[in-house]
């Protein structure tokens, strides 16, 4: 992981909020594809307070791209709500509180957690299970047994850092169809059957 020292969150943002946001959109979505969206939407509703009010087609057709607009745009206006609501308009920066908002699981708010909050946190995508499992960090198909699984095996400080390079390479170097075994960094700590010869 020495190629990816400064591995951080791909997404674009410039608070909490933002990052939350664009966190939601990302569910079977590019960053990338996220990215483009995020900044017309952030300029109509810049806040949880705008967001809370927000016409709910009008949000649709801006995050229409990200793929299933009409149940973001449900969630990321719920979430308006419950942080004006239940959280005087500020993004909460606990576990439990993160993920009592809607739409909002583990993975999100260990998102928020780790680059929002500067707390230790694992996030498990599809690209941290896969490499972990390929690494033979976990042999769990369940998200939170990864994650479980990653934080009793690395220390603490580590453990931010360490999910977003797995992330990473999951997702330009380690993929699902065809890996680029080749030039793998791991390659000789990967034990799973199906890498390439080098």
């Amino acid at each position: 992981m020495e190629t990816m020292k400064t591995a951080g969150v791909e997404l674009h943002y410039r608070s909490p909020w933002e990052l939350l946001v664009a966190t939601i959109l990302s569910a079977q979505c590019t960053d990338q594809r996220v990215n483009q969206v995020t900044p017309a939407l952030f300029q109509r509703y810049p806040t949880p307070e705008d967001m809370a009010t927000a016409d709910q087609a009008e949000v649709e057709s801006i995050i229409k791209p990200t793929g299933f607009f009409k149940t973001k745009a449900k969630h990321v206006i719920e979430c308006g709500r419950a942080i004006v609501d239940r959280f005087h308009g500020q993004v909460p920066a606990t576990m439990e509180e993160l993920t009592s908002l809607p739409g909002v699981g583990r993975k999100t708010a260990n998102v928020l957690l780790g680059a929002a909050f500067g707390r230790p946190a694992v996030v498990v995508d599809t690209h941290v299970k896969r490499v972990a499992k390929r690494l033979g960090l976990t042999r769990s198909d369940d998200p939170y047994r990864i994650e479980c699984d990653l934080q009793r095996l690395f220390p603490k400080p580590q453990w931010t850092g360490l999910s977003q390079r797995l992330l990473l390479h999951g997702r330009y170097v380690c993929l699902a169809r065809t890996p680029r075994c080749e030039s793998c960094v791991l390659y000789e700590w990967c034990h799973w059957k199906g890498k390439k010869p080098q």
